[in-house]
């Protein structure tokens, strides 16, 4: 779409665990539907299996603190607002990640 700039949600927690994941966290997780998760999540539960949409994870991007572009920094853009939780129940993202988390993300 023409003129049309997509711009990264940044939300506020992590869906799992419900953790603050304020928008310089270096412990934040996104796949690429901008599931949000902690590091820790990831790592120790999910297996890097978003449970959401059976993805892989990567950092979220840090946006930067101070304009150096006009117009271009958290202040200007601001994170999003709306906490998130998982809809699925403790066993069926077990199951789900027991299923994919030995495929690499690119074939799931």
């Amino acid at each position: 779409m023409k003129g049309t700039k997509a711009m990264l949600e940044i939300r506020p927690n992590c869906e799992m665990c419900d953790r603050d994941l304020p928008p310089d966290s270096p412990l934040a997780r996104i796949c690429s539907y901008e599931c949000t998760f902690c590091a820790d999540c990831v790592t120790q539960v999910l297996h890097d299996v978003c449970p959401n949409c059976a993805g892989g994870f990567v950092p979220r991007p840090i946006r930067p603190a101070t304009a150096r572009r006009a117009g271009v920094s958290r202040l200007h853009q601001i994170s999003g607002t709306e906490r998130r939780a998982l809809k699925y129940d403790p066993a069926d993202i077990d199951a789900l990640v027991a299923a994919a988390r030995d495929i690499p993300p690119a074939d799931r």
